[in-house]
């Protein structure tokens, strides 16, 4: 039977425009930062938030799930954003997808979860900088100043007609993840990139 292993290297969806990216970054004057967070381990959970399950995941993973919608945990690594009533999307480090699984799957024992690995689905650029939610305010209806949308924040919309997750990072300095489909990511890549000829 024929080997069907991958044996080359994964390739990020934007690996060709990681120099546009960086000299965009370099001619704004640090009014933007730009870039591609490859690679980055993304598990969709479902389960009963009020059930036992959800509180051994929690332990499991040294985080307490968010319940209020919209809203993001951290602890170390890792981060766990709401997206609904019963849905999670944990994002932690490349290469940690099958360990993360196995530690949820561990801790919910007997209970009803879903785990699905969607690290490849998707993936996440980096906009940061002072001027950051301009940038994104020229495509994205959300208000994304800090006194609406700071840190511990997240929202499923859309950003130059793309749907997209953003989220805050912890401070208004990290700036913003914008969780992208891979399909659209040069697309959304080249719409930025355009909105930011403002800064530069």
């Amino acid at each position: 039977m024929a080997d069907t292993a991958l044996t080359a290297p994964p390739r990020s969806p934007l690996v060709q425009v990681a120099g546009r990216l960086a000299a965009a970054t370099r001619t704004s004057g640090g009014a933007v930062r730009l870039a591609e967070l490859p690679f980055l381990a993304q598990l969709n959970v479902r389960l009963d938030a009020k059930g036992t399950a959800a509180e051994a995941v929690g332990l499991a993973l040294d985080l307490q799930l968010p319940l209020q919608p919209n809203t993001v945990v951290r602890a170390g690594e890792l981060t766990v954003l709401w997206l609904g009533p019963d849905e999670w999307l944990l994002v932690g480090p490349p290469g940690s997808e099958r360990e993360l699984e196995n530690r949820i799957r561990a801790a919910a024992g007997d209970e009803h979860v879903s785990v699905t690995d969607v690290s490849a689905q998707r993936t996440t650029l980096l906009v940061a900088g002072p001027r950051a939610h301009d940038l994104l305010a020229h495509g994205c209806a959300l208000d994304l100043h800090p006194r609406s949308f700071g840190s511990g924040r997240c929202a499923q919309t859309t950003l130059g007609r793309t749907q997209v997750i953003v989220v805050a990072r912890a401070d208004s300095r990290a700036g913003f993840w914008v969780l992208v489909r891979s399909s659209f990511a040069g697309y959304l890549t080249d719409w930025l990139l355009d909105a930011a000829t403002e800064y530069v």
